[in-house]
């Protein structure tokens, strides 16, 4: 299972939303399960930042 604040954790250097969704895409390989369990602090968060983050995850 991947965790979105084992990600954050790991990378602290992000620093925008867009790099977060990123990782999360490239992460997702070989994952089955994805637990969003923080918020992401980033200035440029958007509304509808966990869909977001869904979709790169599939």
């Amino acid at each position: 299972m991947l965790y979105l604040s084992q990600i954050m954790i790991e990378n602290p250097q992000l620093e925008t939303f867009d790099e977060l969704r990123a990782l999360v895409k490239e992460r997702a390989k070989g994952e089955m399960f994805f637990r969003i369990d923080v918020k992401p602090p980033y200035p440029d968060t958007p509304e509808d930042w966990e869909d977001r983050l869904e979709a790169a995850f599939t």
